[in-house]
């Protein structure tokens, strides 16, 4: 129970982006004071970072596996495409999922995909207010019967988080640093 609360605050000041203006708003902007608008701020950031570190792996990279059992680079940014488009079209949302092509390989394909999928899921979590995010929908039988609409989309947060973190191997494998680690050429 209390490494379970360790990674909470762990996972929330990772979101959050360690910055002590963060209650203070975005850019100036009045603090959030929604659910709905911290959802909103969460989903920008992961997809900001989930974005960049596709962005810094070349393109001959992207057919690397760190092992031959291993997904390739390409296929994890598009399993993280895929991943959140299935999640969150369980969420209930007008807007239509979009059509991601499955065998997108070379890295403008691969990054397109992840711009659709992306773009599908801000235009998703802007259809829902806090009483919507709380109400419960069915989803993919891995999750139970029903899940709250916060949950799906938290769950695919915390999904591209993990494997953001297998990215960041597969990049310093390679001898990039991923763009959330390099600070100043730490």
């Amino acid at each position: 129970m209390k490494q379970g609360i360790v990674c909470l605050a762990i996972v929330v000041a990772a979101l959050a982006g360690g910055s002590p203006g963060f209650a203070q708003g975005r850019g100036g902007a009045p603090a959030c004071t929604t659910l709905a608008c911290d959802l909103q701020g969460d989903w920008d950031r992961n997809k900001a970072l989930i974005a960049g570190i596709a962005a810094a792996m070349p393109e001959d990279k992207y057919s690397y596996k760190s092992t031959p059992a291993q997904r390739s680079f390409a296929e994890q940014v598009m399993h993280v495409a895929g991943i959140d488009v299935a999640l969150l079209s369980t969420m209930g949302a007008k807007t239509p999922p979009p059509k991601l092509n499955e065998k997108a390989s070379t890295k403008a394909e691969v990054l397109a995909e992840l711009q659709k999928s992306q773009d599908y899921g801000t235009a998703v979590i802007k259809e829902f207010n806090d009483a919507q995010l709380a109400e419960r929908v069915k989803s993919l039988p891995f999750m139970g019967p029903t899940v709250s609409r916060l949950r799906l989309a938290y769950f695919s947060i915390s999904h591209g988080q993990d494997i953001y973190g297998q990215m960041a191997v597969y990049l310093r494998l390679n001898g990039v640093i991923p763009p959330a680690s390099n600070r100043g050429g730490v």
